[in-house]
């Protein structure tokens, strides 16, 4: 067997099968590129869904861990180390907020987002207890816990695994009437995806967000805004949500916020709800440890400049013309997305996203499907508009085959 096919039968054997690869075995990577086992050469263009915006080995994110390796990796939250602080205040400042709750993963800052939600709802709002109510939007996807899978509407994330977590109310993803007629005195937050990445990049309708904004400060509850994926730098804007001029009361950050070196989460939000927790309600072993903040201040560094937004927003409107040609000629169905990030809809006669992207691995591009037969592009940010071309081509190419 060839080294792709010998690695990857050893994985099947030994691991469980929760995920479906391309069946692509990657060895090193740089930039915009991966290298394969065999040697060849691929473009990389989902990004590890946004956590590597800055590309793979980023030279300033890989010596600033370096850095760091040698001095002090972990202390526990049990002591300070001096990364914490600067780390706290800088992410602060990048959102515009006051406080910041590290964790490592998305999930874990998901996860810290609800408790957070329902300790200021007992504690600030005067919600009986035990009757706080979190609305979320149906195709949303914002983990894997088992908490979290009980507000999915997938039935592949959520499927045997009960019983669920109560608590949460669906509506509809873009419907301002719904969400207005779900809540009640006990809804305490209400957790959107500013643009919905795993349900296949949707952006919803102009005006959504700010209602969704109005109506949760008419209501005294509060926006969340899972940009775990759309932010820093995504869509051409620190956050997606500044595309249409709002502030939530809290972020959920992740996947990008380190790096591609590191998981590092966050939940970024006002003194007055954060500042619901004491000592000992609330905590991660590895959250803010000194590796990750680090590489996590590296980041903000890089984002304070603005350089990473443009780039991302200069290439988006390319990359969204080239796909908008593609769209309406029998192939492409539809696209979506904003910056450099879309959702292309390939017309079901050509193929599954999942073929498709079989397909575009053999022209040596990287990408992955998500429901039935769209397939995601988000590349690095740092990409050049040469390879995004590069790309772009053998899209067509697989397109016209």
């Amino acid at each position: 067997m060839s080294a792709t096919e010998t690695a990857i039968a050893s994985a099947e054997a030994h691991s469980a099968h929760n995920y479906h690869p391309l069946p692509v075995v990657v060895a090193s990577a740089e930039g915009a590129w991966m290298t394969d086992v065999e040697g060849r050469r691929y473009l990389d263009l989902l990004a590890g869904y946004s956590a590597l915006n800055f590309g793979h080995g980023n030279r300033r994110l890989i010596d600033a861990a370096k850095a760091q390796l040698e001095r002090v990796t972990l202390t526990s939250r049990a002591f300070h180390h001096d990364r914490f602080a600067d780390f706290c205040t800088e992410l602060a400042a990048l959102c515009g907020m006051e406080m910041v709750l590290p964790m490592n993963t998305g999930a874990e800052a998901v996860e810290t987002a609800v408790k957070t939600a329902r300790k200021w709802g007992y504690r600030v709002k005067g919600v009986p207890d035990g009757m706080a109510k979190i609305i979320v939007a149906s195709d949303n996807f914002h983990g894997r816990t088992t908490t979290i899978i009980s507000f999915s509407t997938d039935p592949e994330a959520r499927a045997d695994y009960g019983p669920y977590t109560p608590g949460f109310e669906i509506v509809p993803y873009g419907d301002l009437t719904a969400l207005r007629e779900a809540m009640t005195e006990n809804t305490v937050a209400v957790l959107i995806e500013p643009i919905q990445g795993e349900a296949g990049v949707l952006v919803p309708p102009a005006g959504y967000l700010p209602g969704v904004r109005e109506l949760t400060r008419e209501r005294n509850v509060l926006f969340i805004a899972d940009e775990i994926q759309s932010g820093l730098g995504r869509t051409g804007k620190t956050f997606a949500l500044e595309h249409e001029g709002v502030v939530p009361d809290m972020y959920v950050l992740g996947k990008a916020l380190g790096g591609g070196v590191v998981p590092v989460s966050a939940v970024v939000s006002s003194a007055d709800i954060l500042g619901v927790f004491k000592p000992g309600e609330h905590g991660s072993t590895f959250g803010g440890n000194p590796l990750a903040c680090a590489v996590a201040l590296e980041v903000i560094a890089m984002l304070r400049t603005g350089e990473h937004q443009e780039r991302a927003a200069e290439l988006g409107d390319h990359l969204h013309r080239e796909l908008g040609l593609l769209a309406g000629g029998g192939a492409v169905e539809t696209v979506r997305g904003r910056g450099l990030w879309a959702g292309v809809d390939i017309a079901p006669a050509l193929g599954t996203g999942r073929e498709i992207s079989e397909r575009l691995m053999q022209e040596r591009v990287l990408v992955k499907d998500t429901h039935g037969s769209t397939i995601r592009i988000a590349p690095p940010l740092v990409i050049s508009k040469e390879d995004l071309d590069w790309g772009l081509d053998r899209l067509r190419t697989v397109l016209s085959a």
